[in-house]
């Protein structure tokens, strides 16, 4: 019986025709070392480069869109449930049935004080924040508070809502802010694998040409902000499914109510005490709150697991070196940039008119005339409408940057001018298609502004060391915007549009000024970011070596010759010493001897 030959040769043993093979180089024990072990034949060097690219950018677009959901979700579950616990509270019989005389209104409104309240101090802490955790763990971080803030609900005491709402608020800076630095960063990244070739040839410490990601934030910032409105839609799907088989229709719960529109006065003076004709079960909301629960836990799972880091760890180890009191400051110092004071109303602005169409459109003029079971719709509307025009900030790649922030403003105030002068009447549906076109409209002008600014600023200031500072200061002064209106929620209709529409005016002009000044060639005055101050002992990695650092003033992360000219002018004139690191600070005990960096042997 013949033996089979093996499927695959054995390494070292003879092949069929003898001790060589069919090209005359020897199959044995004496074959040579490259035949065994060398690269395989048919390796393509640039084909394996191009592939590795290509999974890298893929990885990238997988970062953005993790990103992406996993706010929208974290947003939706915030919103949705805030709003159901609210008209639930607001419920004269549920309050009186489900909690008696604790004080539930009173507890709603410290609990929205804590939220709209704390972010004010966030400037102090964000970027100390962002720095010492990172972005991408900065992200994961505030998504689990907010995670926090839905699971309180399942035991809805003073001592349980309170402090998760002010932890909350702490969250709200940091999360945005981490998140229009991550868009950004993700932009710059697409843009290095892209482009590797030419990266190579300039070298790793040079820095690509000024503006170069710009096409790509377009893109990024279009997808971040389509998913992110999507959240306002997703956060009345409780509202859809549960909350409106228990609410009383537009003939009860606007009995009262004797004007509407730019008459109104406050939130809805004359609603209805009682809007649920029949109160919910516990083991039912139990059902809703968990779902939303499991909602925000997958959100933290998406951040965790599929968003990859925004920084290299050398990045990392380089942002933070930098002195954390550095760190601190650096935020009030970018005052000085006159960009930044240009744009200063337009975040204000920004901050004012989601708020605006969240309840001063939506509760003044929706809710006071259709009723509260058509509040979902309104703010559907809004949703797809912002939704979709979201990708409208990619006519950037074609038109002049300046030309969507403007046209949203020119929308906004046209929208804003005709609701000066629209008053509809209470209990009438007849012109309710008309508050659909005006949410959808007013979602397209807000798209508009949110991909607008995030774009600009990711152009305006591209690099690394600064945009968690620049996007602090944005989500900051909109966070200073919200508690401005939850100071003013009582104000008259006429009032609340009279601000609005100034603050726009305002925000427009500062805004083609600074366009203007750019043009003549004005050049900012930016604080400069102190180098990197890397531990020669310890865990640090050497600083001559590998170093990531991008320098500001122009040399990379390694110091050249003449860095070091005036510290080596005294060392070379001392007898018997040399430097003992490369161009470092003499320590305190040095300085207190007189000397200046150097070690005696």
């Amino acid at each position: 019986m013949e033996v089979e030959p093996p499927l695959y040769p054995v390494a070292g043993a003879a092949g069929p025709q003898g001790d060589e093979d069919r090209l005359g180089v020897p199959d044995g024990p004496e074959a040579p070392l490259d035949e065994l072990v060398g690269a395989y034949p048919n390796y393509n060097e640039e084909e394996e480069e191009r592939r590795y690219y290509r999974r890298k950018r893929l990885g990238v677009v997988k970062n953005v869109l993790a990103a992406s959901a996993g706010g929208t979700l974290t947003y939706g579950v915030y919103l949705g449930l805030l709003q159901m616990q609210l008209i639930l509270h607001y419920d004269e019989t549920y309050r009186e049935v489900k909690y008696g005389n604790m004080g539930l209104p009173d507890i709603d409104s410290k609990m929205l004080m804590g939220i709209n309240v704390t972010p004010i101090a966030a400037l102090l802490y964000t970027p100390v924040l962002i720095r010492f955790f990172g972005t991408k763990w900065m992200m994961f971080l505030a998504v689990g508070i907010y995670a926090l803030f839905v699971s309180t609900n399942y035991w809805e005491r003073y001592y349980t809502l309170v402090p998760s709402a002010v932890a909350l608020g702490m969250a709200i800076v940091p999360l945005w802010a981490s998140m229009g630095n991550y868009i950004t960063r993700m932009s710059q990244k697409y843009y290095e694998y892209s482009h590797y070739k030419e990266q190579e040839e300039q070298g790793p410490q040079q820095r690509p040409p000024r503006g170069s990601h710009a096409p790509y934030l377009l893109v990024f910032q279009a997808i971040f902000y389509s998913f992110f409105h999507l959240s306002f839609a997703c956060a009345q799907l409780p509202m859809i499914y549960f909350l409106n088989y228990y609410l009383y229709d537009l003939n009860h719960t606007l009995s009262n109510v004797q004007s509407c529109g730019t008459k109104s006065h406050g939130i809805l003076t004359g609603f209805n005490k009682t809007v649920l004709h029949t109160l919910p079960r516990s083991r039912n909301l139990i059902v809703v709150e968990s779902v939303l629960m499991a909602v925000a836990f997958l959100a933290m799972l998406l951040v965790l697991g599929l968003c990859g880091a925004a920084y290299r760890p050398t990045e990392e180890i380089d942002l933070r070196s930098v002195g954390w009191g550095n760190i601190f400051q650096l935020p009030f110092k970018h005052v000085r940039d006159f960009r930044l004071r240009h744009l200063v109303p337009f975040f204000i602005y920004s901050g004012f008119e989601v708020l605006f169409a969240c309840t001063g459109f939506a509760l003044g003029y929706g809710v006071c005339s259709v009723g509260l079971e058509r509040l979902a719709y309104l703010l559907i509307a809004y949703s797809l409408g912002a939704s979709a025009a979201s990708f409208l900030g990619l006519l950037g790649l074609w038109l002049p940057r300046s030309v969507p922030l403007v046209a949203g403003a020119g929308l906004h105030l046209l929208l804003t001018l005709s609701l000066f002068f629209w008053a509809p009447l209470p209990r009438v549906l007849h012109h309710s298609w008309i508050l659909y076109v005006v949410a959808a409209l007013w979602g397209v002008g807000s798209a508009l502004n949110k991909t607008g600014l995030s774009t600009l600023l990711g152009i305006l200031y591209e690099d690394k060391e600064r945009q968690d500072f620049i996007f602090t200061i944005y989500h900051w002064w909109q966070a200073v915007a919200i508690f401005v209106v939850y100071l003013g929620s009582s104000l008259p209709m006429k009032a609340k549009l009279a601000v609005l529409l100034v603050t726009l005016v305002v925000a427009t002009t500062s805004y083609l000024l600074m366009e203007q000044k750019l043009q003549q060639g004005l050049v900012p005055r930016q604080p400069r970011i102190p180098k990197p101050q890397h531990k020669l002992r310890g865990y640090r990695y050497l600083e001559e070596d590998d170093s990531d650092a991008s320098d500001v003033d122009g040399g990379g992360g390694q110091q050249g010759p003449g860095d070091c000219a005036e510290e080596e002018a005294p060392q070379a004139g001392a007898l018997g010493t040399e430097p003992a690191g490369p161009c470092r600070r003499p320590c305190p005990f040095e300085q207190a001897l007189g000397g200046d960096g150097t070690e005696e042997h």
